[in-house]
């Protein structure tokens, strides 16, 4: 199965990550992140985080005439991201903390760091980079609520938004024990890479109130950003629609505009 692989990968690149210590230090000093909750707070009804990715294990490749990062996430800013998520996972979804880097020094709203996070020192190096939040994914914590505290605090420590996602109830119930104060729902299941939208409507009424909610994953139109909308999500996690050039942003914006 993809998780697995890429878990497997992901173990690996800790690993190294122990080794080098000049990789994620500067994420203690690094100047003061933009903050992500305010900017998609400021983007009502519906904010969008346009994501920047260069391949899916499942899709292939998402940029067949050349992936430029800063182009693309200079784009989704000047069309009304309220943010951009760059890939970093570099086995299989063709990332690198370069691009990261490279995104965050071309546009002036906040950048987030999709990757699959399971160590701390992965939250200090991606604010090293540039980062002004981080992914976590409780499906690959594996009920370890140890760790995932760890990585909430790791990420508030150097001013980090973390934006936890989850794809079934029971994660639902293990993340909000943390209080997070943003929360993703992907429509995606990991470990088949299946995407069904409905997801997002199963779960959205057992986030309650009191946090900023993401819908990930599965958005290809108006129409499902709108239904989305209507299940009550204050945001939508879009890459592969706006990789294979839906303007949908374009559209989005018009629509708050009414």
């Amino acid at each position: 199965m993809f998780l697995d692989d890429i878990l497997a990968s992901a173990r690996a690149r800790v690993a190294a990550l122990r080794q080098a210590p000049d990789r994620w230090q500067a994420g203690w000093t690094a100047p003061p992140p933009r903050s992500l909750l305010e900017a998609l707070r400021r983007d009502a009804p519906l904010a969008v985080i346009a994501e920047c990715k260069q391949r899916s294990p499942s899709r292939g490749p998402l940029a067949p005439d050349g992936y430029d990062p800063v182009a693309i996430a200079r784009r989704y800013e000047a069309q009304g991201a309220a943010a951009v998520s760059v890939l970093t996972e570099p086995h299989f979804f063709g990332g690198a903390l370069e691009h990261l880097r490279a995104v965050r020094e071309a546009v002036g709203c906040p950048v987030l760091r999709k990757d699959f996070l399971l160590d701390p020192l992965q939250v200090l190096e991606a604010r090293a980079w540039g980062a002004d939040a981080v992914l976590v994914i409780v499906r690959i914590l594996e009920g370890d609520r140890g760790r995932y505290r760890e990585l909430l605090a790791s990420a508030r420590e150097v001013g980090m938004t973390a934006l936890v996602e989850v794809h079934a109830l029971d994660e639902v119930d293990f993340a909000l024990a943390e209080s997070p104060a943003l929360v993703g729902v992907n429509n995606r299941d990991l470990q088949r890479f299946e995407t069904r939208l409905e997801v997002s409507a199963c779960l959205r009424p057992h986030l309650g109130q009191g946090v900023v909610t993401v819908s990930e994953s599965g958005i290809h139109s108006l129409a499902d950003a709108q239904k989305v909308r209507e299940w009550g999500y204050d945001a939508i996690l879009v890459g592969e629609a706006l990789m294979q050039g839906a303007p949908l942003l374009e559209e989005i914006r018009r629509w708050r505009w009414r």
